[in-house]
């Protein structure tokens, strides 16, 4: 069931406004009980990850927390806003979208395994921003949004507004900005929202690879004419813990840019409880896997959590 999002939302966009106010909002417990003893203190994970927040997502409670509220660079975490706006407009996912350069990537200088001048169909291309991460991929989704990339990134930031995420900014589709900035707070409210209200993000950003149909490549040896082959194109998802079996992820996606770090947000369900797990700014791709390892364990060792929504103590690092 989806609850009425808190506040209105005025948006000057063609089928998408409405989508917006028939989702559901998040409230959050404003007390937090942070005394400890010292059996719990000692059993905090160390972590690598400047900003860290685990809550117990059904009563909202967080059970560990660092630097939550800090304000950071998210990078392609940012992608996850991107699909929850594309599907809100209800543009037809079949309908085909070529790659432009005007979808190059002139911040960061990366690359992408779509070509410019191929075509994809909307979903593709949501699933590409999803999974793989690709960023031609999310700044066509955007281009192609009613308005275009500029009523786009408004709506993105009016989106965030409504969801009480009010640390966090968006200035383009991405996550190649590093003037796109959230907190662990916010995020998780993000996180919760998509989980509770996008079955096709759940299922997407849950899946751990995806293949297109038979796609044309062009592939070219140094001193040898190029060949044109057409050939099925696997992707993985950048979360591995997608393809891991001892691993139940309901959602997932991962970023990184220099100034970000190493970043990654998941909903998941450990020992018997449904988690939200917001990592940000691990100095490595193999230490933000390791953090979450070191979280997955420690939840695994600790109590059950309450059943009810009373709320248990937080730990904090």
């Amino acid at each position: 069931m989806k609850l009425v999002l808190s506040g209105l939302i005025l948006l000057c966009v063609h089928t998408g406004a409405a989508a917006l106010d028939s989702r559901a909002s998040l409230q959050w417990g404003d007390q937090r009980d942070t005394t400890l003893s010292a059996p719990e203190l000692a059993s905090i994970p160390e972590l690598n990850a400047h900003s860290v927040l685990v809550l117990d997502q059904a009563s909202g409670q967080p059970l560990l927390e660092k630097n939550a509220s800090l304000q950071t660079p998210i990078a392609s975490i940012t992608k996850l806003m991107t699909a929850l706006l594309v599907i809100d407009a209800a543009q037809p996912l079949d309908e085909q979208i070529a790659i432009t350069e005007e979808d190059r990537d002139t911040l960061k200088g990366t690359g992408s395994r779509l070509a410019f001048g191929t075509r994809y169909t909307r979903g593709q291309l949501l699933h590409l921003a999803l999974i793989a991460s690709d960023n031609r991929a999310a700044h066509a989704l955007g281009r192609t949004y009613p308005g275009g990339v500029k009523r786009f990134v408004a709506t993105m930031n009016r989106m965030a507004h409504a969801l009480g995420m009010n640390d966090t900014v968006y200035v383009e589709p991405t996550g190649l900005s590093s003037s796109n900035r959230s907190t662990a707070l916010d995020l998780a409210k993000l996180v919760s929202y998509a989980y509770q209200n996008y079955p096709e993000i759940r299922h997407i950003t849950s899946t751990g690879n995806y293949t297109l149909d038979t796609q044309r490549v062009v592939t070219q040896k140094r001193r040898q004419k190029a060949q044109v082959q057409y050939r099925t194109v696997a992707f993985n998802n950048t979360n591995r813990f997608t393809r891991a079996d001892d691993w139940h992820i309901g959602l997932s996606k991962t970023g990184f840019i220099n100034e970000a770090g190493h970043c990654l947000i998941m909903q998941a369900q450990v020992a018997n409880r449904d988690v939200i797990i917001v990592l940000l700014d691990a100095q490595g791709r193999n230490n933000r896997a390791s953090d979450a390892t070191r979280i997955k364990e420690w939840l695994e060792s600790s109590p059950p959590a309450p059943t009810d929504n009373r709320r248990a103590a937080a730990s904090r690092t």
